[in-house]
């Protein structure tokens, strides 16, 4: 009788797990997979209960880590801002240094731009790519032409 429990247990982990995808309940649901299968095996309840427990938190100790560092990828997630670097930009005020002037739209949304060398002028209506963001404002270059 105390396998169907075990067995119950696993399912509701299971869909608790998948209604959540925060990696918190799997681990105990394989404690509780342990356990239904001591329990199939005639082991006493209090037995199936330490397996339960044991097998739970070996899986939460040793592969929750790991889990973890492959669900990431191992890369740090790029910010917003760091999403730019690489795009193309459309200079919507001439860019010039100089005079402290110029714009340039990417993705809907109107940056300051300063020329990334800090000699280059572009002018209205040029594609340029975003090359850093420094505070509020695109530093940008001409893009590179394929041949």
């Amino acid at each position: 009788m105390a396998a169907v429990y075990w067995l119950i247990a696993f399912v509701v982990l299971l869909g608790i797990e998948a209604a959540t995808m925060a990696l918190t309940t799997i681990w105990f649901a394989g404690g509780a997979l342990a356990a239904f299968a001591a329990a199939l095996a005639g082991a006493a309840v209090e037995v199936q209960l330490v397996v339960f427990v044991v097998v739970s938190f070996i899986l939460l100790l040793f592969t929750r880590p790991l889990a973890a560092r492959l669900l990431r990828g191992g890369d740090k997630a790029k910010t917003n801002v760091d999403s730019l670097i690489g795009r193309s930009a459309k200079v919507t005020e001439a860019i010039d240094n100089e005079l402290g002037t110029g714009a340039a739209v990417v993705g809907g949304q109107e940056w300051t731009a300063r020329s990334f060398d800090g000699e280059s002028r572009f002018p209205t209506g040029e594609t340029v790519v975003i090359r850093a963001v420094e505070g509020v404002k695109l530093m940008v270059s001409e893009t590179r032409k394929e041949n």
